[in-house]
């Protein structure tokens, strides 16, 4: 049986290699320990030696070719007493690297689909001496939905894969026409329409984002003994992985502005002297200053209602309601509860609604439609004495905003140095959604509002 030859791993941090040189050609035997080919890293040339004995079949990638993935098959060796041409014709070759427009179109045929649909599983590999793990056997394809490729690329033709990202379409919520499933140009047009998307997975069961490292790489940099493994439980996988898809996916840009909360805080303390109290003498509320921004933010996506906005392939969702997620901290990560038509409501009921889930949260007893969806949130790290952070952006929502802590500032009025309460606040947007001068105007609505919380009632 041929044995697949992969490209290694040299080091715990290697994902992809040149090959700079084949010290054997086609035809000729090599044994255990012979040194077959050059490897150049990022680091280092190193060389490859053979771990089998037998004949090179085929030379699957020439030497000078660059950025070579780690676990590809880089040639065939065929066993002793194997038909040597046999076992190189049972290896596809790679897809030629030829420009242009044409080569791309000439993609789209099925003869090369099919070509590149079904590599054999790789065997044990002649590799160096510190084996890398083999790569996963491909999957038949089965059904038009896009297959993977065993390293978990989608098949599609050059052209299609340039037209997606022009489109800003992931592949893999593409239906794929093409033989065994491959996406191909058609399949992006129709897209681009919204005909024949698949929906994005639920974040609970959304897979896992590869990370640039293994667990064994990563490890493999301490020293044995100098650390503990510290299982991640299912609320930090699913907080990974929605953020690390959050910002690979979303084109996040910022702004920063500073607010004078001095109008709010006399304004909270007026309010909060006012409120009514239980049997016992307590008040029935206590408003914090979130409870105000919470309210701010509603009613800014009012007042620019072109922010209040979720992206899909298909179009732009113009939600009629401020949907207010606000971030809560819990043992393990965080959760987003969200105040539904935040916009409607008084900041007393903001102040109860917030208290409640907060305490929930905490015991992790939010009903799932309580923290999924809304239409923006609100990160606030002031407590901690945070002046300036970003967020990033929990899809399906434009919008996040940091807001930091409350503080004395020198500020200049009319010519004149005075002391003010200063907040400043980030306003992180999807770029695919909101433009920056619209941005723009949704932190300023907010400003104006926090500025002169009276408005807010309005």
């Amino acid at each position: 049986m041929p044995i697949n030859i992969l490209m290694p791993a040299l080091s715990p941090t290697m994902e992809k290699g040149n090959l700079a040189k084949w010290l054997k050609k086609e035809g000729d035997k090599v044994k255990s320990g012979d040194v077959i080919a050059e490897i150049e890293t990022d680091k280092a040339t190193m060389e490859v030696e053979a771990v089998d004995e037998g004949t090179i079949a085929k030379i699957v990638v020439p030497e000078g070719t660059q950025d070579v993935p780690v676990n590809d098959v880089i040639a065939v060796l065929a066993g002793d007493g194997e038909d040597v041409k046999a076992a190189g014709a049972a290896t596809p070759k790679p897809p030629s690297k030829v420009d242009g427009k044409a080569a791309e179109k000439a993609a789209e045929k099925p003869a090369e689909a099919t070509q590149s649909a079904a590599a054999p599983a790789p065997a044990p590999a002649a590799a160096p001496a510190a084996k890398p793990a083999p790569a996963p056997a491909p999957q038949a394809a089965a059904g038009p939905a896009p297959q993977a490729n065993g390293h978990g690329r989608i098949f599609s033709s050059p052209l299609a894969r340039r037209l997606a990202k022009e489109a800003g379409i992931e592949l893999g919520r593409i239906a794929g026409t093409g033989p065994h499933g491959r996406v191909i140009a058609r399949d992006v047009e129709e897209a681009k329409s919204g005909k024949g998307l698949k929906a994005p997975a639920a974040a609970p069961v959304a897979p896992a984002l590869a990370p640039s490292m293994s667990d064994q790489q990563i490890r493999a940099l301490f020293e044995e003994g100098s650390y503990e493994v510290v299982p991640h439980d299912g609320m930090r996988r699913t907080i990974a992985q929605r953020l690390t898809a959050s910002v690979q996916n979303v084109p996040h840009f910022y702004l920063t502005i500073d607010c004078d909360i001095g109008k709010l805080l006399v304004a909270r303390e007026e309010i909060n002297k006012q409120a009514p109290t239980d049997k016992d003498k307590k008040p029935l509320y206590k408003l914090s200053v979130n409870d105000f921004v919470i309210k701010a933010m509603a009613v800014a996506l009012q007042k620019i209602p072109n922010c209040n906005v979720s992206w899909t392939e298909g179009g732009m969702l113009k939600h009629k309601h401020s949907d207010v997620g606000v971030a809560v901290a819990m043992p393990g990560g965080l959760i987003t509860p969200i105040i539904r038509k935040a916009e409607t409501k008084t900041l007393s009921a903001i102040s109860g609604e917030m208290k409640d889930f907060a305490a929930r949260a905490r015991a992790r007893k939010l009903k799932p439609e309580e923290y999924q969806g809304g239409t923006t949130a609100v990160s606030n790290l002031g407590m901690y004495g945070i002046n300036h952070f970003t967020a990033v952006i929990n899809p399906p929502h434009a919008t996040i905003l940091a807001v930091g802590t409350s503080e004395e500032r020198p500020v200049v009025r009319g010519g004149k140095i005075e002391i003010a309460h200063m907040m400043s606040v980030t306003l992180s947007c999807d770029h695919r959604a909101i433009d920056g001068a619209l941005g723009a105007e949704l932190i300023g609505a907010f400003k104006m509002l926090v500025e002169n919380p009276v408005m807010m009632m309005v």
